[in-house]
């Protein structure tokens, strides 16, 4: 069962049953209150956690609150370009070579959006994207770690919209500004611990645009793994509870489609991973 970040006028923590949530600080109150708290306590937490039941005395309906990023204020959001080997193909078509090694950039930590809520269409982009992808959510602080060894760090997982401003994202080799204007990293709904999760390759994902759908691929046509991500990144830094990883995007992004078709006022955007759920987000322009 998922673990949930959600307020109705009180940020908390809560388990997913169904329609509605449990409320873990009336059904379980030595639990931490954030998530990122929740990963640092370790195994006794997850222990406690899925020992949780379904209690008539703690229940919320989920359509009652409303759902925060599960993790809001991670210390890194990092992100790999061109990891899916049909988009590095569309990419190929439009003269960007496929890379040798890893490709990473920051999304900086302020673009952090929740799962249903809007994401703005800055003035100051005429190029905005979308970008279908799995999140993954570091459980253990970490170096140095080998991909067979990886699994263990994972704390969990969750959906990922890579917003992107394309004309800022090109303007320089870093991709990081063109990758961070605020509420363009909408991210949810919730999170799906690792052990919830048989094969985190074998999860199909989609992206709708005002119920078209965009993009569509399986987990498994990652070009690096996650587990070798984790091993690439830890070679070079130390990764800590709820750092999120986005681990790419297939092909279908409106950049790469005959013609371009860029993001407006008014779209909404959906995006759905089997086993884990599903966020959406209405466009809105910016108004200033």
């Amino acid at each position: 069962m998922p673990l949930v970040n959600f307020s109705d006028g009180r940020a908390r923590l809560g388990k997913v049953f169904g329609q509605h949530l449990v409320d873990l600080s009336v059904a379980a109150p030595q639990l931490p209150t954030t998530v990122i708290e929740f990963l640092e306590a370790g195994a006794a937490a997850i222990e406690t956690f899925h020992a949780v039941e379904d209690r008539a005395d703690a229940r919320i309906p989920l359509s009652s609150v409303r759902l925060l990023p599960p993790v809001p204020k991670p210390q890194k959001f990092l992100a790999i370009g061109m990891n899916y080997r049909a988009h590095a193909d569309e990419a190929t078509r439009l003269g960007i070579e496929t890379p040798e090694y890893q490709i990473w950039f920051n999304k900086q930590v302020s673009c952090i959006n929740g799962p249903f809520d809007d994401v703005v269409k800055p003035n100051a982009t005429e190029k905005m994207d979308y970008e279908a992808e799995l999140g993954v959510v570091i459980g253990t602080r970490c170096r140095h770690v080998s991909a067979d060894d990886a699994r263990s760090v994972i704390g969990g997982y969750l959906v990922v919209n890579d917003v992107s401003a394309r004309d800022w994202q090109f303007r320089t080799g870093t991709m990081t500004l063109g990758k961070s204007f605020d509420t363009h990293g909408p991210i949810g709904p919730w999170l799906m611990l690792d052990d919830e999760i048989e094969d985190p390759h074998a999860l199909e994902m989609r992206m709708f645009v005002n119920g078209d759908q965009r993009q569509s691929t399986s987990t498994n046509d990652m070009i690096h793994n996650i587990y070798e991500q984790i091993a690439y990144l830890s070679t070079v830094m130390t990764l800590e509870p709820g750092d999120i990883l986005a681990t790419g995007t297939p092909s279908g992004v409106g950049v790469a489609l005959d013609p371009p078709q860029f993001l407006e006022d008014g779209d909404v955007l959906r995006v759905e991973i089997d086993g884990i759920g599903h966020i959406e987000n209405r466009v809105v322009a910016e108004d200033v």
